[in-house]
């Protein structure tokens, strides 16, 4: 049989930790952390990684595991992750699969592969320098040569994913489209019960993330971001990347003020909440629990233990 995996989901401040501790207390669980920014120490405030008291005793994953100065690609990710999945059921336990980075969870659930291809190697090193010399138009048509379906569905403005195409053509000769309709094609991997968290009204959504935000920098989320610049985390890097953090660094070094970055950083949180939303509404298997303007733990407990006694998990 294919192994059962219980998966807690929904945008940004949605309350997805806390209902996550709840039922892996019920169903004999550990958690497994689902958020591409969790996994850097030293990140804890910016991406609101559980602290010990929030974890209730209740195991863990993924959070704070990685070097902040490390790059961790998406099947980097997806394979430790997975590990971790396979530790947790060998020890007769449910995994509680807990975030909001959809790519990864549907990778990992799907049991799928991420095209090879090293990059930071020398074939994504050449690809930018063609970038940086000649622009992205060169590019994108090799692209539309060699992988005409990626070319068409890619934004020319998104360059990060035209260079990881060409990256995965030049390295391995075959094209990005093709290995993902080599994995699709693959029978799942674990069989989830999807658990979904959102705001009926999305201004309730809005105004929970700007409170979020705003307690972040009440907590220290400028000297957070300080001690990783100090440390000599490159600007550049991913974990530098993640929002709160990218958004912080002008204002350190002076280039605007600390209102300028958090209206930037509440901005950006609440667009990538209605990304997060898009993603997870084209999965028909998530059952959905809706909060009015408050958020009740108690009752989304309640109402999550009735969907999972139905779809057979006791």
């Amino acid at each position: 049989m294919i192994p059962k995996v219980l998966c807690v989901v929904g945008p940004t401040a949605s309350g997805k930790t806390k209902l996550g501790v709840l039922l892996a207390k019920r169903y004999n669980g550990e958690v497994v952390s689902i958020d591409s920014m969790q996994i850097y120490k030293g990140m804890s405030i910016g991406t609101a990684a559980p602290a010990a008291a929030e974890m209730e005793g209740i195991p863990h994953h993924m959070v704070g595991v990685a070097d902040p100065g490390d790059n961790w690609s998406a099947a980097r990710f997806a394979a430790a992750a997975d590990d971790c999945i396979q530790d947790i059921l060998k020890r007769n336990k449910l995994p509680v699969l807990v975030g909001g980075t959809g790519l990864y969870l549907d990778a990992i659930i799907a049991g799928r592969t991420f095209a090879p291809g090293a990059s930071g190697g020398a074939v994504r090193r050449a690809l930018q320098e063609e970038l940086e010399a000649g622009g992205i138009e060169p590019l994108l048509t090799e692209l539309r040569r060699v992988d005409p379906e990626a070319a068409g569905r890619l934004h020319p403005s998104d360059t990060k994913r035209i260079l990881r195409a060409l990256e995965v053509y030049r390295e391995t000769g075959k094209t990005i489209s093709r290995h993902n309709e080599e994995t699709r094609s693959l029978p799942k991997k674990y069989d989830p019960i999807y658990i979904g968290l959102a705001f009926r009204d999305r201004e309730d959504m809005k105004e929970l993330i700007d409170r979020r935000v705003d307690r972040m920098l009440e907590e220290g989320l400028p000297e957070e971001v300080r001690a990783l610049r100090d440390a000599g985390v490159p600007r550049n890097s991913t974990a530098l990347q993640a929002i709160g953090y990218k958004e912080l660094l002008p204002a350190l070094e002076g280039e605007c003020s600390l209102e300028e970055a958090a209206a930037e950083i509440k901005l950006r949180s609440r667009q990538y909440a209605k990304r997060q939303l898009t993603w997870l509404r084209r999965n028909p298997e998530i059952h959905w629990i809706y909060w009015e303007k408050e958020r009740n733990f108690a009752a989304a407990f309640q109402n999550a233990t009735e969907i999972l006694m139905a779809q057979g998990l006791q």
